[in-house]
């Protein structure tokens, strides 16, 4: 099984005859300050996979700041089940609605892991304003 693409999208379905519906793809965010949550991403993962695939797996989201340093994870098993008849490839599609912590400006990294490997990784590009020291003692020169 490996990862087809990942993106973060403001929204994702699928329609009732199983096409993934993407809107609003998005790689840059603005904030006007820090810490700060961008509410309800949606990240997108399309998983392929064949018939070989059947059977459990783990999936993992790993969100990092631009030091690398781990805000949150989430983890889920998948339960691959064995297509009909001739089925060449499998699709998978992953849907999940996150909230991002941001605490800076920067490149952020969601990771998508398969079974404990990274498969893919997202890059969020975050600008904002940057803090301002204060002065010590209080004291404006």
């Amino acid at each position: 099984m490996h990862v087809s693409f990942a993106l973060f999208a403001d929204a994702a379905n699928l329609s009732q005859e199983g096409k993934l519906n993407v809107l609003g793809v998005f790689d840059a965010v603005h904030v006007a300050a820090f810490p700060s949550v961008h509410p309800r991403a949606t990240i997108v993962v399309r998983l392929k996979g064949s018939p070989a695939d059947a059977g459990t797996h783990s999936m993992g989201l790993r969100w990092r700041n631009p030091h690398g340093t781990e805000l949150w994870s989430s983890s889920a098993e998948l339960t691959v089940g064995t297509p009909p008849g001739h089925v060449g490839d499998l699709d998978m599609p992953v849907i999940a609605a996150v909230d991002l912590p941001l605490d800076m400006p920067g490149d952020y990294q969601m990771l998508v892991e398969l079974d404990g490997t990274t498969h893919a990784d997202v890059t969020l590009h975050v600008h904002g304003a940057v803090p301002q020291a204060r002065p010590i003692g209080g004291m404006v020169s």
